[in-house]
This record gives structure tokens, sequence and C-alpha cells, in this order.
């Protein structure tokens, strides 16, 4: 878990009249979605954030100034470090949020906060992705190995959970997506169209360098959905140095997995991320991702990209200029494009420029012209979203 404090703030806030509230789905990890909640913060200072729960110890302590509120679940024990145990809780306690004294709402939601009562509200959904869970369910049981009779009984939960989800998608005023692959999944989950703004990435953190040691980089949580199984077993075939970087439980396996070439570095403090990101020769991303911050860092710091061709890597890495995609996800296929590319061939300022496109503060720009456009068009039938990407 990352622990570092909230990133100051380097652009223009969002101004306005209007009473907004942010909701969010837990507040007891730091992730992606924080990163993207923060930035929100800062454009709406002083609005007030609703979570179902709320981990003051565990969390960066400037979240502590914050007016965060939240729901009974608060008091459920144990859910600060084990919250998925109350899956089927959340939609009640969201569903009990009356929000309808508010102008705007602006749900960050990769799980059940779009849920919340709007009354005549505006509400935006911010969409990190439609509820794993609930919406591929067989998959997250076969990679959480869960067993047969856990699976049968859960199954009647996931459907009634699927429904709420989806019922609950219809009440949104509009939707925006992280990424085209998160658009592709709105739409055929929710029936619902979005647009498409990428999460906000801190790019001036990270600049290229001229000295390159020989290693590829792999920064992640170790966890089974990542893949990382698949890059170890590639470079164990091509005798390559990988550097892993992140924490998770999968670590334990992979290390017994991997062979002399690939070294685990655990946690790495994030002022040293730059630095390591910039001396690799080539960033790898072997995983199916909904967008994925860590490339678009890569390429921020002058480094190419290999990685699967899907999901959130066809947004953010440009083939034959800031590196390339293998198509089969097997490790056969990885190790082919690693032997078949040469990072010394990409210009690094192609790839800084590249990330530039998804710096923090083009996300404020982009969200705050979105929000604006919606605060004037007022409360939308459910389906009236136009379908674009916005530039």
């Amino acid at each position: 878990m990352r622990t570092r404090e909230p990133k100051g703030d380097r652009s223009i806030r969002y101004r306005s009249d209007r009473n907004v509230a942010l909701v969010h789905d837990w507040l007891n990890q730091m992730g992606g979605a924080e990163d993207v909640l923060e930035t929100m913060v800062g454009m709406f200072p002083g609005s007030p954030i609703y979570t179902s729960m709320y981990w003051r110890e565990g969390m960066p302590s400037a979240y502590r100034a914050w007016p965060v509120q939240t729901t009974w679940m608060d008091r459920l024990p144990g859910i600060y470090r084990h919250h998925q145990p109350y899956l089927p809780l959340y939609p009640l306690a969201f569903s009990g949020l009356d929000l309808s004294d508010y102008d705007l709402i602006l749900s960050n939601k990769s799980g059940f906060c779009h849920g919340v009562r709007t009354g005549a509200a505006s509400h935006v959904c911010y969409c990190l992705a439609p509820t794993r869970y609930v919406w591929d369910f067989e998959s997250y049981a076969a990679r959480e190995a869960l067993p047969a009779a856990l699976k049968t009984a859960l199954r009647p939960v996931i459907a009634s959970l699927r429904r709420w989800d989806y019922q609950a998608a219809q009440r949104v005023d509009r939707f925006v997506a992280i990424s085209r692959e998160i658009q592709s999944r709105i739409r055929r989950h929710y029936g619902r169209e979005a647009a498409v703004i990428h999460p906000p990435v801190d790019t001036e953190r990270f600049r290229p360098s001229s000295e390159r040691e020989d290693y590829y980089l792999i920064v992640s949580r170790l966890i089974p959905y990542k893949r990382i199984d698949l890059a170890v077993r590639a470079f164990n075939q091509l005798g390559r140095p990988l550097v892993i970087a992140g924490g998770g439980r999968d670590r334990e396996a992979l290390e017994a997995l991997a062979g002399p070439t690939v070294t685990f570095l655990g946690y790495v403090p994030d002022e040293e991320l730059p630095g390591l990101y910039a001396r690799c020769r080539a960033y790898v991303l072997p995983g199916v991702e909904d967008f994925c911050i860590a490339p678009v860092e890569a390429q921020a710091a002058g480094r190419p990209v290999i990685a699967y061709g899907a999901g959130g890597a066809l947004d953010t890495v440009i083939e034959g200029e800031t590196g390339v995609f293998f198509r089969r996800q097997t490790p056969e296929a990885l190790a082919e494009a690693v032997r078949a590319f040469d990072p010394d061939a990409i210009d690094p300022d192609a790839c800084s420029a590249n990330a530039d496109r998804f710096d923090v503060a083009v996300f404020r720009d982009k969200l705050s012209r979105f929000i604006q456009e919606e605060m004037r068009g007022g409360k939308r039938a459910p389906g009236s979203e136009e379908d674009v990407t916005w530039s």
C-alpha cells in the first residue's frame, strides 16, 4: 500500500457557486482511484466526500483535513482491512445516502457509489470500471481460486447485485469512462454511452535521462489479474534481466517461479520511481488493464513500453512510436516481442510528449469543461449522452 501524501495543486481550480458532493466507494487503501479522488478534491475544495468507510490511520494524513462523511458501514468489524466480505451491503449503504440537496454529484466509481439518491441534482459518474466482481464473476472467482461450494452460494447474490448495479446506472445523468476499454464495458453492461477522459498522471515528476542500465521493468501490485507470471516466464526463457517493483499476495509464488535474471524489489518509495523508470530499457505490461498509470509514467521518463495489445494500453501506447504490442497473451509471444524490439530506436522525446496527454492539468481542464457543459444543460434523460473522447 502506498502512503505518500497527495500531490500539490498545480492548476486552476474549477470555480463555481454550485453545491457539489463527491462520492467515493471506500477509503481504506491507496491506488489509482485515490489519485483521481485527490485531483477531484483539488478541483472542488471544501466539498464533502461521501464514502462507505474511512480508515483514517491507514490513509495519508492530509486526508484528515477533508470533510469525509461515512455510512454505517464504517462501524462494521474488520472492514478496514477486509472490505470484500461485506460486498452485498454496499448497495444498501449507498442507496441510503440522499444527496438531492446538492446541485452536482460527482461519483468516482469502481464499486457501488453511483447508487446514491440524487433527486433533481445532476449526477456525473467518473467510471473507473463497471463493478468487476459483479459483471465478470466467473473470471474473478477463478483468479481468486474460490471453492466450488462458495461460488455456487454466491451466484444468486451476484445476480441480485448485477440487477441493482444496472438499475443504479440508469439513474446516472452522464458517464465518463477512463479509457475506451471502460467505455465499451459501460455500453455492454449498462446500455449507456460515455465520454472518455483519461485519469490524471503526475507526469511532471518524470524526465528522460541519458543514463541507461540493462534491465526491463514492471511496477505493479503482485496480484493474479496483472499477469506478472506471464512476464516472469517470458524472461526466464529470454535470460534477460527483469526488475519487478511492488508487492502483493502473489510475490512468494512469483519468486518461486522466477529464474536468476528476475529481481523483486518489493515496495519502492515514490521518490525513487522516476530514476528506476528512466534507466530501464523498456517497461513491460503483460496484463489487460482498464487504464494503468505505470506505462504512462514510464513514457514520461522517456522509456518505451512493451504491452499486451488490449485494454487501456491501446489508449496510452502508440505502436511503433512509443512502444510495441504483442498480440497473444502467452510467455512465448512476449518473449518474441522483446527479442524483436529495439528500445534504442524509440525517441525518448516522443515518449514524454505522448505522456503529456495524460497530465493532471489536462484531466482538470477536460473534466471541468465537461461538468460545465452538464450544468448548463441540466438533468438529461438516460441514454442521451454523446459518445465522445474529449480532447
